[in-house]
């Protein structure tokens, strides 16, 4: 990319007070999001990838605190206070939640909830944050929208709350939308539909997206980068072929290989990675991945590798240099 950033993310931490200890949920972040482009952030639970998005709006939680740089088109977020920040949520950054019945407000009604956020950021009157509201409803293709507009979340389906959260995030026509596991609780086949919907939409409005999930396939298909989390930290980013194709973290090996194939024989056994995520109350000195890597050395018990370039804009986080398993021949 050699277009300006949206986002320039540098050296962040991530870090929350709890009874525990001290948990660092991210260490020496580095990520840029440009404009129109679709980022994908993988990693098993408890790696960081929420965070990270909650992080770049300022909605950590109040034990929580933040160190380093997230620069808005220059604007300084960390540290940036109720009003700078408020300026900028919903209206030029939104954000798609992954649960859309908790998301949303049980006792208002969907109209309400889509058009607050453009009357406070727009001062549009009623009747035009309506008729917006509507158009929004219909380019998210809801059925009805006139109707949705006076209905609670309960009396809509999942995939229907879901295409309302898509509505809202998408009203005042932002510049980024931070979509955290939007499908996690959608049947397949709606799933589907979600993710085209916003491929749709990202090419209609120019919106550049940041999707957190679990799902490597999902990302194969419909991302342009991609940043691997692991233990609070981004162990190997790049563009979605690097990832995929030319992967060179263990890390990222391993989560390639767990991915089901078709055509695959169905008595064999599905490939996994051996033991747990680290304690990220628990860090160890060295790399986190080190207990679990089928390629550690004694240097990874006692340093953390940095993000070093193995070509172009593709990045690592790894001692290792040699060769690894092959990549799956079916992913998209």
């Amino acid at each position: 990319m050699t277009s300006e950033a949206l986002i320039e993310v540098r050296s962040l931490d991530i870090e929350f007070t709890t009874p525990d200890g001290l948990v660092r949920a991210g260490t020496g972040l580095d990520l840029d999001i440009h404009a129109g482009e679709f980022v994908g952030i993988v990693g098993e639970s408890g790696s960081g990838k929420s965070q990270l998005l909650l992080a770049l709006l300022g909605l950590n939680a109040k034990n929580g605190r933040l160190r380093g740089s997230i620069r808005y088109r220059g604007t300084e977020l960390v540290g940036a206070g109720k009003n700078e920040l408020g300026r900028i949520r919903g209206d030029r950054i939104s954000m798609i939640f992954q649960d859309p019945m908790t998301a949303l407000n049980p006792h208002l009604r969907i109209g309400r909830q889509l058009t607050e956020g453009l009357q406070r950021h727009r001062k549009t009157t009623a009747a035009a944050a309506r008729a917006r509201a509507v158009e929004m409803l219909r380019a998210v293709h809801l059925t009805e929208p006139e109707r949705r507009l006076d209905q609670y979340p309960h009396e809509l389906s999942g995939g229907m709350r879901q295409r309302v959260m898509i509505a809202m995030a998408l009203i005042c026509e932002p510049e980024l939308i931070l979509a955290d596991e939007p499908t996690t609780a959608l049947d397949v086949t709606v799933q589907a539909q979600i993710l085209e919907l916003l491929q749709e939409l990202r090419q209609r409005f120019g919106t550049a997206v940041v999707m957190v999930t679990h799902d490597l396939g999902v990302v194969a298909q419909i991302a342009d980068r991609v940043a691997v989390m692991y233990g609070g930290r981004i162990v190997e980013r790049g563009d979605v072929d690097d990832i995929f194709y030319r992967s060179r973290h263990p890390y990222t090996e391993g989560l390639r290989r767990a991915i089901p194939r078709l055509g695959e024989d169905r008595a064999a056994r599905l490939a996994t990675i051996p033991g747990n995520p680290p304690n990220l109350a628990q860090l160890p000195r060295g790399c986190p991945f080190a207990p679990r890597c089928a390629y550690h050395m004694p240097r990874c018990d006692a340093e953390m590798p940095t993000l070093e370039t193995v070509a172009g804009t593709h990045r690592k986080a790894c001692f290792y240099d040699g060769p690894l398993a092959d990549a799956p021949e079916v992913l998209a």
